[in-house]
Order: C-alpha cells, then sequence, then structure tokens
C-alpha cells in the first residue's frame, strides 16, 4: 500500500505496517523494519504507537466500529429486517476491510491479545442474537452462528475473487442456509426437498421447478453481479459467465430479462 497525497505521518505508518504484515506476518515485522521503509527513526514509531500491539489494535479498529454501527443500525429495526440488515452488511463490512481481516486470518492468535478478543466477541454475540432473533432456540442459535460465518470465512479463503462477484456467492450460500429447502432453487433450476425441522426466515426469492431443458438458474444477487459486469461493459458474456461458473444461455436469458 503506497503513500497517498495528504497522508500524516500517523497514516503512514499505519499503511506501511499493514503492508508489512501481510507480507511477513505480525510476528515477523520489527518496529525497526517499518521505521526503514519510511525513512524514519523507530523513536518517530514509538511517538505515535508507544508498542507494535498499538500498531495492531489500530489497524483493526476500523473493522471492529464499522461492525459495532452496523448492529446498532439493525437493533432499531424489526426482527426479520434486523436479520437482512446484519447479513447484508457484515459481507459488505468484511470486504471494505479485506486486507486487515486477512493478516488477523494469519496471525489469529494476536486477537487474544488486549481489548480486542472482547470486542470480537461481543460483536459476534450480538450478531447471532440479531439473525437468531428472540426466543430462539438451540438450532435457530446454530444457524445464526454458521450465517455469521458464511459471511466471513470466504474472503479471507477467496483472496482473488472481485468484490462484486464474491458478495453475490456469499449471500447466495447463506440465502440458502437460512431459507426452508424447499424454498430455495438449487443451481440447476430445480427445488430441493423440504428439510426436516425450520429454518430462519430468509430474504424472498423468485425460484421456481425447473423446465426440461432449462439451464441453470441464478441466485438474485448472482443475477444483480451479471447485470452490473454487464452494464459497465467491461466483461463480455463469455467472461460474465466463466466467473459465474453458469453457462452463456443462462447470462443471456438473465439479461434479455431487465
Amino acid at each position: 500500500m503506497t503513500a497517498e497525497p495528504g497522508d500524516d505521518t500517523h497514516t503512514r505508518i499505519l499503511r506501511a505496517a499493514l503492508d508489512l504484515f501481510a507480507e511477513h506476518g505480525y510476528q515477523r515485522t520489527s518496529l525497526r523494519q517499518i521505521a526503514e521503509r519510511l525513512r524514519l527513526t523507530k523513536a518517530a514509531i514509538l511517538y505515535h504507537f508507544p508498542a507494535k500491539e498499538h500498531l495492531l489494535s489500530a489497524l483493526v479498529e476500523p473493522l471492529l466500529a464499522d461492525l459495532e454501527a452496523l448492529l446498532d443500525t439493525a437493533r432499531a429495526q424489526p426482527v426479520e429486517q434486523a436479520r437482512w440488515t446484519v447479513l447484508e452488511g457484515w459481507v459488505d463490512v468484511m470486504l471494505a476491510h479485506r486486507r486487515p481481516l486477512g493478516m488477523l486470518f494469519h496471525d489469529i492468535a494476536l486477537v487474544g491479545r488486549g481489548d480486542t478478543y472482547h470486542r470480537l466477541m461481543e460483536i459476534a454475540m450480538r450478531a447471532n442474537d440479531l439473525i437468531a432473533g428472540p426466543d430462539a432456540g438451540r438450532r435457530e442459535r446454530v444457524l445464526a452462528t454458521q450465517a455469521v460465518a458464511a459471511c466471513s470465512d470466504p474472503i479471507v479463503f477467496f483472496v482473488d475473487v472481485p468484490d462484486e462477484v464474491l458478495r453475490a456467492d456469499m449471500l447466495d450460500g447463506v440465502r440458502r442456509l437460512l431459507t426452508p429447502a424447499a424454498a430455495v432453487p438449487e443451481r440447476d433450476g430445480t427445488t430441493a426437498a423440504p428439510a426436516r425441522g425450520t429454518a430462519l426466515g430468509a430474504a424472498p426469492t423468485s425460484g421456481s421447478r425447473r423446465r426440461p431443458g432449462r439451464p441453470r438458474a441464478l441466485g438474485r444477487e448472482q443475477v444483480e453481479t451479471a447485470r452490473r459486469m454487464h452494464a459497465a461493459g467491461t466483461h463480455s458474456v463469455d467472461a460474465i459467465a466463466a466467473t459465474l461458473g453458469i453457462s452463456r444461455a443462462t447470462v443471456y436469458r438473465h439479461l434479455e430479462s431487465e
């Protein structure tokens, strides 16, 4: 991450620290290395950040603050709206902070230091409560926990997938997790058999049973992604089909239905 015009010393230090943590890991990066990259003295780094742990906290703070703000917004909403505000917002926050999140994943033991771990646990528990809903039983709470993971983990495993494509896949997956199976269209357009028990209420879907010979269907988020890619003029139909793992006929069908 290069310096940008107008960056102050504090911001330049954070940028250099994140670059070096990403390259070498937190444990193997020293304050002296950060100082050398910026052509500063170690004392100058310590003036702004008295210990290396303070750099970690400062880099993670925007992620934590955004998640807390998201949960504060959702808390004032009706149950079903709050659930999907949290899930969609969680994906967006994670995508906005992909680099710091990747740093935490590779140095996960660091999260246990200071107040960061306690804040993360509190944020996760608040998210689980909002997703599960009031008076949730064990099954609903397990599904809520799985949903949070579905809105987080792919971001650090699929680092080369563009944001808009990954967002569509993640939200499609979490809808399938939380919607009763009979209501969710399979990727080939068919509908699955009803699952035993009940699932959490999910955002509406518009799938129908497959007709013979019909190309595979897309989830709502994937349709929107395909249309954005096409409208931007940066992707051919072949490229859109390859990115989303579908046929050209499926792409054409959804573009023609705009």
